[in-house]
């Protein structure tokens, strides 16, 4: 094997062998020096399960792999993805004969029983060169290659080098502390339906980093997961969720559960989509985790187009050009072969190319269909039209014209999470983060009717609450998504876009009337007094939820509410509650939250494990491992910490 081989290897086992150590030192504490061995070489030893590492025709770790995993009795089956180190796992399995599946492209299809008998079974799988799955084209620096001797290139097991300088841009998100009902009874803020921060997150966590602290969003943490809330009444948009128990982190304390869901919308049922993609092909795009990856990406989109949807691609780098000009989706191989040609080099005119992908929409507009310019970029825009303040201006012209952006990202070291979440929210549109292939599925092919059909646009949520029931509350995350209480109301105010099948969580944490905690900070008043209505202390309700939405092509808003009362005191909470709850504590965690109170990776980690549900996918696995990875990364952080004290 080549010295550049073995590099590749060792670098792809670098994250597997440091989280292993990481996990090691956060189980010192807690597990006796026996199990400490097991701990460091089998991630799955304290909750059982089957994991392993997927393997390349050398022996290299392969990410991006689907391993499914199918219970014989009861037919359910199971979704996993491997990392960079081409490593897998399933926690939580009942004993018993699984069928598992082992796919990718470039590589033969792996098919082989496996009966799992307890503890933490390890069952690696080694792939052979040689079949493309579905038939996705597998492209390579702008050129289509065929599955064969030519398809182990680096790019495919994940082994692209770190960029020499890391030029990532996240935006402040500062958290607001307690506020005082008796002052401020009103809590107003925009929806997020973005997902790109979690997505994100787990890159950082997979390449053995703790995420920048500004990178973490609590919201979209929570908003990545699917929650089982009811159906929207009929002829109503979405519905209205809402329950309150104990806070985990906080015992004297309260979180309040508000949940959003719109109905799905099978493809088939979908409104006539006009589409240009806008791809960056500038130089900062080379790396494998970019361009490739993008290519592979729109071609999963691309299979879901109908023949009365239409397409075209734009491509910029140092100018914006029409690869292809709009097409019937029906003709899949010319988009297939437009994508094929891309290349990455020159500088990022940006601007130019949105200006030249919103002028193909418009000129293909859809009357009561779905037109959309989709860009997918690391979000460097340096040429053009550069500024926040033009692009912003300009997205917004073109939204009001009713055509809408959604933003894609990718890449690492050079991500612009700032801005592309700038412009997908002026754009009436959702920011992704693509960080492999599974998650592209998710995105553009299991998402397809939430990212492409909005059903609900400019929805903000405004929460008054009882002052004789909570004394102070804390809206988790929506930082960057806050309201001023009078904008509620007011139907110019632009705020975010619910898509088909798209579900919303909201938490907080409330202090209850009359437990003490913190106060308002704010000294009496001199010429006025604040009472309380005495017929808010005969009422068991402790809030009114009001959201105001405006029809996609609407521009009057609608007005939904819901009262939460104060529940029973043997009330069980959902498992919804229980998830979403533990997602929250583990983004306060990584934060380093000031209102983190007694956070534990512990009990979060065991709060997913009881509200895995059935799970199909394998997203609630795989965050039980990012939780783990986390514990021991942030274990590693605080005693290197103290040795610098």
């Amino acid at each position: 094997m080549s010295s550049r081989a073995s590099q590749h290897r060792v670098a792809a086992l670098a994250p597997f062998l440091l989280a292993a150590a990481l996990v090691c030192l956060a189980a010192c504490a807690k597990a006796p020096p026996h199990r400490l061995a097991v701990e460091v070489f089998v991630p799955l030893a304290e909750d059982g399960g089957i994991w392993g590492v997927v393997k390349d025709h050398v022996g290299t770790g392969v990410s991006g792999v689907e391993v499914t995993l199918e219970d014989e009795r009861s037919g359910m089956t199971r979704l996993a993805g491997t990392d960079s180190a081409g490593r897998y796992a399933f926690p939580g399995l009942s004993l018993g004969r699984y069928r598992a599946l082992v796919a990718t492209d470039g590589f033969k299809t792996s098919r082989r029983a496996v009966e799992y008998r307890g503890g933490s079974q390890r069952e690696d799988f080694a792939l052979e060169l040689g079949a493309v799955i579905e038939a996705v084209p597998v492209f390579a620096r702008g050129r289509s290659i065929r599955a064969g001797p030519s398809a182990g290139l680096p790019w495919q097991r994940g082994l692209s080098p770190p960029p020499e300088f890391n030029t990532e841009e996240y935006g402040l998100l500062e958290e607001p502390g307690f506020a005082a009902v008796v002052n401020r009874p009103l809590s107003t803020f925009s929806i997020d339906v973005d997902t790109a921060s979690y997505a994100n997150v787990r890159r950082f966590l997979r390449d053995g980093r703790l995420p920048p602290v500004d990178a973490v969003r609590i919201e979209e943490l929570v908003n990545y997961f699917d929650y089982d809330y009811p159906e929207p009444a009929e002829g109503e948009p979405f519905g209205i969720f809402t329950e309150m128990a104990g806070c985990p982190w906080e015992p004297s304390h309260r979180l309040v559960h508000i949940g959003l869901r719109s109905k799905a919308v099978a493809t088939a049922d979908l409104p006539p989509a006009n589409l240009v993609f806008l791809i960056d092909v500038s130089g900062s795009m080379g790396a494998a985790d970019k361009l490739p990856l993008l290519k592979k990406a729109f071609s999963l989109l691309v299979r879901q187009l109908r023949p009365q949807d239409r397409v075209a691609v734009v491509a910029y780098a140092g100018a914006a050009g029409m690869v292809l000009p709009p097409i019937s989706g029906a003709r899949k191989t010319e988009v297939f072969n437009a994508l094929s040609r891309l290349d990455a080099g020159g500088s990022t005119a940006g601007g130019a190319g949105i200006e030249l992908a919103y002028r193909l929409a418009r000129e293909n507009f859809t009357e009561d269909g779905n037109n959309r310019v989709i860009l997918a970029t690391d979000g460097d825009f340096n040429v053009g039209v550069s500024s926040d303040g033009d692009l912003v201006r300009m997205i917004e012209r073109e939204r009001d014209a009713g055509v809408f952006l959604s933003v894609l990202g990718f890449g690492t070291g050079n991500l612009k999470d700032s801005k592309m979440e700038l412009v997908a929210d002026h754009g009436n549109g959702n920011y992704a983060y693509i960080d492999n292939i599974l998650e592209a599925r998710r995105v553009l092919v299991e998402q397809m009717g939430a990212t492409l059909l909005t059903v609900a646009k400019d929805v903000k949520l405004q929460v008054e609450f009882n002052p004789a029931q909570i004394q102070a509350y804390r809206l988790i995350g929506y930082e960057n998504r806050r309201l001023r209480d009078e904008e509620f109301n007011d139907d110019r105010t632009d705020a975010g876009d619910l898509g088909a099948g798209h579900s919303v969580t909201a938490l907080y944490e409330v202090i209850l009337a009359g437990s003490g905690g913190p106060r308002s900070g704010v000294a009496p008043l001199k010429y006025q007094k604040t009472t309380v209505r005495p017929d808010a202390s005969e009422s068991n309700e402790v809030l009114t939820v009001k959201v105001r939405f405006k029809p996609p092509r609407g521009s009057r808003s609608r007005l939904l509410t819901r009262v939460l009362a104060r529940p029973d005191a043997k009330a069980e909470p959902t498992q919804a509650f229980h998830f979403a709850a533990a997602v929250a504590e583990f983004g306060l965690l990584l934060r380093s939250s000031p209102y983190k109170g007694a956070a534990d990776f512990d009990r979060a980690f065991e709060q997913v494990r009881l509200a895995l549900g059935t799970d199909e996918a394998g997203r609630r696995s795989e965050f039980l491992s990012l939780i783990r990875t986390a514990q021991g990364l942030r274990a590693m952080f605080e005693v290197s910490q103290a040795r610098t004290e």
